[in-house]
């Protein structure tokens, strides 16, 4: 089932692109730009900071 996640630009004509790796579990603490997740798209792999 797909989910809609906001991302920042991960390049010009990167539209989508598919979590490969949660960073974090429920109940984890979060800190400003902590690695989150990860994401694969056609060009790029890539770590999304909170």
């Amino acid at each position: 089932m797909a989910t809609e996640v906001t991302l920042p630009a991960l390049g010009e004509s990167v539209t989508e692109g598919t979590v490969t790796r949660w960073l974090k579990q429920v109940g984890d603490t979060v800190a400003v730009d902590e690695p989150l997740l990860e994401v694969s798209t056609d060009k790029v792999d890539t770590e999304i900071p909170s």
